[in-house]
């Protein structure tokens, strides 16, 4: 692990002018200089950093930052659990703590095939947690909606949850996403109801608010439905065809939002990966190669976890990068 954050320091300096990076040193889910102290400090069992972090983003009401950063320390804590034991122990009404614990709950219960069933009995203790953490934090009730979509709660429950969590941050964005997916696992007409739904939000919001970048998410979810065969539009017309002016106007937003960051920028990393998919499958592959180049060294696990069947993000992210690569030498645009 620690190799990984040194290669990642070092990409981040080689990469103020980014060009792209050779395969080998391409880095998976990179962590940004803040959080990698804490999960290196994890990996050796001390959690101090970890609550440092949380406690900073709750007090600066940083919630993308917050929601990021929890969903990262509870991945980790599925296979290295002992810093946030000792955490929880020596403060066992640590407002960060309890979060990260839920958010772990939540995600050990996401893979079984009893999920449903699982998460109905876990959703009232992440709803309890969630009414004490205080009136201004959204990211409690982020972890509710998640736990509420799992339990496939009924819609008026969802709703219940996702008005404490707007009325908290009308513009966050792991609220906006999980009530998205919620929208599409359950609607008859998901599509242009996701797409509504993203493009409202996004209208609303301020201009360098991530939530922006809505329209992009559901536009990956209407793309990736057509590409799967599955969900509420399976067997329907298709979603490019359809939305086709929608999907592109997704995009574009997407890359007004990308060009506002830096490049080579480990927070921006994952909305340009998610970019560079929705620009392939709309054939837009001269549009694909910026991104490929702004992104620099940065991969994430999502969206090419969810692409294909294969366990194997990295490698699918390889294999798109060079599909465009040679798109683009023969003349594609």
């Amino acid at each position: 692990m620690l190799r990984a954050f040194l290669r990642a320091a070092a990409a981040r300096v080689r990469s103020r002018s980014p060009r792209p990076a050779p395969d080998d040193d391409v880095l998976l889910d990179a962590p940004d200089d803040r959080l990698a102290p804490a999960l290196v400090a994890a990996a050796r069992g001390e959690h101090g950093p970890a609550a440092g972090l949380l406690a900073g983003t709750r007090e600066s009401a940083e919630w993308d930052h917050r929601d990021r950063y929890t969903t990262r320390l509870a991945a980790f804590a599925r296979s290295r659990p002992e810093w946030l034991d000792t955490w929880r122990a020596t403060a066992p009404d640590d407002p960060d703590a309890l979060l990260v614990s839920a958010r772990l709950a939540v995600h050990r219960h996401w893979d079984s095939p009893a999920r449903a069933e699982l998460l109905r009995q876990l959703l009232p203790a992440v709803v309890a947690a969630a009414g004490a953490a205080g009136p201004v934090d959204p990211v409690p009730w982020r972890t509710a909606l998640d736990a509420a979509r799992g339990a496939r709660a009924p819609h008026a429950e969802f709703e219940r949850l996702w008005e404490q969590a707007v009325r908290r941050s009308p513009h966050h964005y792991g609220s906006h996403v999980v009530a998205l997916e919620y929208l599409a696992d359950t609607s008859p007409h998901a599509h242009g109801e996701c797409l509504d739904f993203a493009e409202r939000a996004a209208q609303d919001a301020p201009e360098d608010a991530l939530v922006r970048a809505l329209p992009l998410r559901a536009a990956f979810t209407c793309l990736r439905t057509d590409a799967t065969g599955t969900g509420p539009r399976a067997g329907g017309a298709s979603a490019v065809g359809v939305h086709r002016a929608r999907l592109h106007a997704a995009a574009d937003r997407a890359t007004a939002l990308s060009a506002a960051h830096p490049a080579a920028d480990p927070w921006a990393a994952e909305l340009r990966n998610l970019l560079v998919y929705v620009l392939v499958r709309l054939d837009r592959h001269r549009d694909a190669a910026e991104q490929l180049r702004l992104t620099g060294p940065y991969v994430t696990s999502f969206p090419w976890d969810r692409d294909t069947d294969d366990p194997d993000p990295l490698g699918r992210f390889l294999q798109v990068r060079a599909d465009v690569r040679a798109r683009l030498k023969t003349g594609a645009h």
